[in-house]
């Protein structure tokens, strides 16, 4: 009996070193996460064309619009049942979630088949992605979460840019469907089984974490609406945090939509196009290894800022290049932006929310982050259809470094400075306007 017992009594330890082998299981949980992304990046838009006929570029987006609110909405829905019920179970359900999604995209006979696909591939990316988020912010503690978060998303996008190559070039060699996505089964398969036989609790990392706080008491602490509108408008961090985010994945959702059409239009044979579709997520997760462990040395701000000007260049690159090369510059420099700024971004949140309602923050914070994808995809086809594409990415490319503008006046300094959290927080408490529960 004692010998049973004893591992329920083992102290639990912060850090990345000492959760190594979890926190690498749960990197390798969200490449297989990501590559169910990357397999739709280089297909659906010529899918759309192709076999179902849809000419007006917001037609052809509808499929990111279905993704980016499902998604979103499930964020916020994962990050409270991360919370309540822990995070294990929220990953598995994830990956049951997306288990039908390869089989009605290679079978999908109407392109409502492929909407309905993209639902489900947004309710399980917001369980998936979220928990393992989560997760590894709850194993890192708080020394290292810049880190944690950069290797997280460096999993995540090289894996989305691996799947947009590998389909790509399946696709020139059999066909759009159904070959190309006989790799999504593969995905669904190998990430379920290692959630539900490998993947352990962590939700007694974040009350070893908690006690680590002498902050607010547990009965002070937000309601989730309380949460929700701190993290949405009226804290001045994680509110420029949450619109910085939104505004990365709105030029994400034009880029997903609109680069491969753009690149046709110039020439490009689908290999390119699959290239091209996978140097910029590939650029993405690989700097990620060095900003999100650069955000914990020089802070958050300047990184997040900057991050977005650095995007609206590559956007602006993209638009005045013809050739492959000019594509290629424009798609690094994008990806080199949008990872200076992803986990720096994650971080922050980690940096001001409390261990308690960090999950719920958290959650919100990618509610609108993913939203992004919806409102870039819908702004992005209205402007295509109406002015053209070039038109389409000029105007998301001043979004973007508008964005980063909102950053560099309203927001501070988040990166270590303990004694300054509880300062955050009451001053969050002194000036919050709506009545606690």
């Amino acid at each position: 009996m004692s010998a049973r017992a004893a591992p329920l009594h083992r102290t639990v330890q912060l850090g990345l070193r000492e959760n190594i082998g979890q926190f690498s299981l749960l990197v390798l949980v969200n490449g297989f996460v990501g590559a169910m992304v990357g397999m739709e990046r280089t297909l659906l838009p010529p899918i759309a064309e192709q076999d179902f006929h849809l000419a007006a570029k917001a037609a052809v987006l509808s499929f990111i619009v279905v993704f980016g609110v499902t998604k979103a909405v499930t964020n916020y829905v994962a990050g409270r049942l991360s919370d309540r019920f822990g995070r294990k179970h929220v990953l598995v359900g994830g990956w049951l979630v997306a288990a039908p999604v390869p089989f009605l995209l290679m079978w999908a006979p109407t392109w409502a088949w492929i909407l309905l696909a993209n639902a489900l591939l947004g309710v399980s990316q917001g369980l998936t992605w979220s928990t393992t988020v989560i997760m590894k912010i709850d194993l890192a503690g708080p020394a290292k979460r810049g880190l944690a978060m950069g290797l997280n998303e460096f999993a995540g996008y090289v894996a989305v840019a691996g799947s947009a190559l590998a389909t790509g070039f399946v696709a020139a060699r059999f066909g759009l469907r159904p070959e190309p996505f006989y790799l999504g089964v593969g995905f669904v398969a190998f990430g379920l089984l290692l959630s539900l036989l490998a993947v352990r609790e962590t939700k007694h990392h974040v009350a070893a974490e908690a006690k680590l706080h002498e902050a607010r008491p547990v009965e002070n602490a937000p309601t989730q609406r309380e949460v929700f509108w701190r993290t949405t408008l009226f804290d001045r961090n994680l509110s420029s945090v949450s619109q910085a985010g939104l505004v990365n994945n709105l030029n994400d959702g034009m880029a997903w939509g609109l680069f491969p059409l753009f690149f046709a239009t110039a020439g490009m044979r689908l290999e390119q196009i699959g290239t091209l579709a996978a140097i910029y997520p590939a650029t993405w997760g690989v700097a990620q290894l060095f900003t999100g462990a650069w955000s914990d040395r020089v802070g958050r701000k300047w990184l997040i800022a900057s991050g977005m000007w650095v995007q609206a260049g590559g956007i602006a690159i993209v638009v005045m290049a013809r050739t492959f090369v000019g594509f290629t510059a424009g798609a690094i420099l994008l990806g080199v932006g949008t990872a200076m700024v992803y986990p720096t971004l994650l971080a922050s949140i980690g940096d001001v929310a409390h261990p308690s309602w960090r999950a719920s923050a958290v959650g919100v914070y990618r509610l609108w982050r993913d939203l992004g994808y919806a409102i870039g995809a819908l702004l992005a086809g209205m402007v295509a259809d109406s002015l053209g594409l070039s038109a389409a990415m000029w105007v998301v490319a001043g979004l973007t470094f508008g964005s980063g503008v909102v950053v560099a006046v309203r927001m501070g300094e988040t990166l270590g400075k303990p004694e300054n959290k509880e300062n955050i927080m009451r001053r969050s408490k002194s000036t919050w306007p709506l009545p606690a529960r």
